[in-house]
């Protein structure tokens, strides 16, 4: 014994070899199966993807021309109000069926916002830490739905 392998020969003088071939048809096919995969997940989550800024961001420098602020919704537990520039213009009071937001005023008040300024693509929505997430998400897809693209999401100021 020499390392604990047998250098000798077996009685008959047969030595067995230590030679063992492996199959890598199943391995390789494992992989590229498993590549496939993660290439086609990757595409799909970018695909779910909502692009969502911080208010809290500095501009850009070309964008601080006198542009007016953008109109802003302040999200509580029991109401949403819609500021177009300083003044409030609406406040709306969240109402619920079967456990989910009902949010036919707010999407009225968003269209209105978007006739009266049809070029404004900016929204700063505004949430306090009580709001549930999914709350969050019901209102800010309504404001991606009432075309104001570009959407701003910070704490509420009061």
């Amino acid at each position: 014994m020499a390392g604990g392998m047998d250098l000798g020969g077996r009685p008959g003088g047969r030595s067995k070899s230590l030679d063992a071939a492996l199959n890598l048809v199943p391995f390789i096919d494992l992989m590229a199966v498993t590549i496939v995969f993660l290439i086609m997940s990757a595409v799909w989550t970018q695909l779910g993807r909502v692009s969502v800024g911080s208010a809290g961001s500095t501009p850009a420098p070309e964008a601080t021309v006198d542009q007016p602020p953008p109109p802003r919704l302040v999200l509580t537990e029991a109401s949403v109000t819609v500021f177009a520039g300083s003044s409030a213009q609406a406040v709306i009071p969240l109402e619920r069926s079967d456990g989910r937001l009902t949010l036919g005023r707010l999407r009225d008040e968003l269209h209105r916002l978007k006739v009266a300024a049809p070029d404004e693509t900016r929204l700063t929505l505004e949430s306090e830490d009580g709001v549930a997430y999914g709350d969050l998400v019901r209102v800010l897809d309504e404001c991606l739905g009432a075309q104001f693209p570009t959407v701003s999401v910070s704490p509420a100021s009061l």
